[in-house]
């Protein structure tokens, strides 16, 4: 039985577009290298992620508050060698919402009736939220006051409603 999976599996790799045209030789080594490739392309995007968060320096925490949309978890901003500055959320969890954003806020806190676009509250667009759970990063554009905008926000701009919010202290 598992002799025949395996020559199932052979000739199935072997087969272009169904039994009639099966692969040459050439075809076979130009996947195999393909492969390879971009098992080597994907090694070497998390050398250089790795090495470039071994550089980065913490710069402000907070953690994150909310209680009608309960939210969780911690955001800090990280300064590399260069002058990129990195959002990162860590052990995030926040409701599932349409059109959720990350902003930062210049304002000390936000709470949940907080509606920035009403209030004319200044802010900076960081990107829709990767997922309502789990770690994720966001670019900080440059020359953006850090001095001046002290909070990361989780905010629904359909609904215009703060999800949560996590104040920023420096670290």
């Amino acid at each position: 039985m598992r002799m025949q999976n395996v020559r199932v599996q052979e000739n199935i790799c072997n087969w272009k577009w169904g039994p009639l045209f099966p692969l040459t030789e050439s075809e076979k080594s130009m996947i195999r290298s393909h492969k390879i490739a971009g098992i080597a392309l994907l090694f070497a995007t998390i050398f250089v992620t790795n090495l470039h968060a071994q550089n980065a320096t913490p710069i402000e925490t907070g953690t994150f508050h909310g209680q009608v949309h309960s939210t969780s978890g911690r955001a800090a901003i990280y300064g590399g060698t260069d002058s990129k500055r990195i959002l990162r959320l860590t052990n995030f969890k926040t409701s599932n919402g349409p059109d959720v954003h990350v902003v930062l806020i210049a304002a000390k806190d936000a709470q949940d009736n907080d509606n920035f676009l009403k209030n004319n509250i200044e802010r900076v667009e960081l990107g829709k939220l990767k997922g309502n759970e789990g770690d994720q990063n966001y670019d900080i554009p440059a020359g953006t006051d850090l001095d001046k905008f002290r909070t990361v926000a989780i905010y629904c701009e359909r609904f215009n409603a703060t999800f949560g919010a996590a104040p920023l202290d420096k670290f």
